[in-house]
Formats: C-alpha cells, structure tokens, sequence
C-alpha cells in the first residue's frame, strides 16, 4: 500500500516519514542513489508501509516548492529571519541579505526583532515594518511570541539569521519538544555556541499542524546564482517604483531618469534598505 509522508530527520541511513500521527522508519530505494537523489528533511515523498517491525521503503519524491544547500532541506513555507538589539548587534546588511535568500526562495517572511529585553528597537522597526511583518520578542517579560504564532500558523517555518541572535531560544519556547541545548554567548566572539548536528522538523500540538524546521544552518546564505537584473525583484520596496523608470534595465544606481532613485530622495525608500541593495549589486559585479 502507497502512503504519503514528510521526512522529518534523516540519521545513519534511515529516514523518519511523518504521515498523519504516525512516524515510520524507512529505507530509500536504491533508484535513488542510482540517479544521484539525495533525499532531505522536508521532502514529501510516497512509501510502501512495511509490516509490524519492518522498514518502510521510500519509493518515489514529490516535487520540491523549493531547497537549500547548507542545510539541506526542502518545502520551506516561511522564513522567520532573526536579529538582535544588541548581543550581538543588528548588521543591517546581513539581515537583507537574509530576507533576499528569503524572497528568491519564494517563502512568507518574518522579522524577529529578539532581545527587546536588552534595548530599544524602534530603529529597526521602522526600517522595516512597512516592507514585511515584524515581530518583537522580549524573553524577560515573554511578549511577542503569540504574534509570531500567528504568523507562522499551519506553515513550515525555518529560523535564520546570525549566530548568537537567539534563533534556538525562540524555538525552545515555541516548540517545546525540540528540546534545544542553548548556550551561553562567547564573551569572547558574541557568537552562540549551540550546535545542532542535524536537520529535524518538529510538529505543534495545533490543528493546523505547524511545523517547525531545527537546523544546524541558515546562519550564512548563498547569493551567487542572482543575476544583476534580479536584485531588484527581492527588495520589494524598490521593485514597486522600478516600473516608472526612465529605462527597462535601470539598475538603480547612477541611471538618469530612476523612479526609485526619486522615491528614495522622498523618503519613499529607507536609506539603509537602499545601502544595502547597492553593496549587493556591487558584490555581484564583482
């Protein structure tokens, strides 16, 4: 009999298929190997149910909505894009550099602004609330968590973001049953010194099934297939005025005749959105 399942974790050659309620330990054919497949966390996939103390065999992989190298995992419905107030402090560029991974990936998006507790985040508030939901999380007080459940709800949600910025925190607390070792931060180098040695995927006791990815990545990210006239389309902000340019190719950068230079001399774009997105289009330049 055919079932269809989620891999949740794959460890020593098994993979653990989530269908319905139950969790099933399977084999993949060797077809898969044949044609070089890897099979990852996320991967929905169709296996042949084995009897009671038996393997199941995954036999066939559905198409992927979309994947990543470092981790490898597939089928990520939403990004929660982390950062801190201070320890460590906010790299506006490396957070947009994270919310592009985001939209080239074609995922919903969230800001987690964490560490609220530490210092004010009105800066980064107003960066970004009018382009993507944001979210403060203050751990002392335990405020913003139920707002980042809701935006979150019934999806598949992977945390990324620097290291040391509290990614394994805010999944302790919403998914308990992660069960997440968190460590103090290095005085030394402000980075976290949590290490997760494997891709899981841990599922809410909620109707709606939501899922939460924890990785031992999404702390670096991998811009190196964007093509100059794409970096456009992942800043949304910019990408709205880029239609009334004066030239179909405009790059934003020196070009006579920009809309979106225009909007940004109008207090229509935020300066640092803008910084970033010119560094960015340098790097691919380069």
């Amino acid at each position: 009999m055919i079932n269809t399942g989620t891999i949740v974790k794959g460890i020593a050659g098994f993979y653990y298929v989530k269908s319905g309620d139950t969790l099933y330990r399977c084999r993949a054919r060797g077809i898969f190997k044949e044609r070089g497949v890897r099979l990852a966390t996320g991967d929905k996939v169709e296996f042949e149910k084995a009897g009671e103390g038996d393997d199941s065999l995954i036999t066939e992989l559905l198409p992927r909505k979309n994947s990543f190298i470092r981790p490898f995992v597939t089928n990520v419905d939403c990004f929660a894009v982390v950062t801190a107030v201070k320890k460590p402090a906010p790299v506006l560029r490396t957070i947009d550099k994270f919310l592009v991974m985001a939209e080239k990936a074609g995922t919903d998006i969230v800001l987690c602004i964490n560490k609220c507790d530490l210092g004010n985040p009105d800066k980064l508030i107003e960066i970004y609330e009018s382009v993507y939901p944001v979210v403060c999380l203050d751990n002392i007080k335990g405020t913003g968590f139920d707002e980042l459940m809701k935006l979150i709800k019934g999806k598949a949600t992977a945390f990324a973001g620097p290291s040391g910025v509290g990614k394994s925190t805010i999944i302790n607390r919403i998914a308990p049953k992660a069960e997440m070792e968190t460590g103090e931060i290095s005085s030394k180098s402000g980075r976290g010194k949590h290490t997760t040695r494997h891709s899981e995927i841990f599922t809410l006791d909620d109707e709606e099934e939501t899922m939460i990815f924890d990785t031992p990545g999404f702390t670096s990210f991998y811009g190196d297939e964007t093509e100059e006239d794409e970096l456009q389309h992942y800043y949304p902000e910019i990408f709205r005025f880029s239609g009334s340019c004066r030239y179909d190719n405009c790059r934003h950068i020196a070009e006579p005749g920009c809309a979106v230079k225009e909007a940004l001399a109008d207090g229509k774009i935020s300066e640092s959105r803008y910084e970033s997105y010119r560094a960015q289009m340098e790097e691919l330049r380069k």
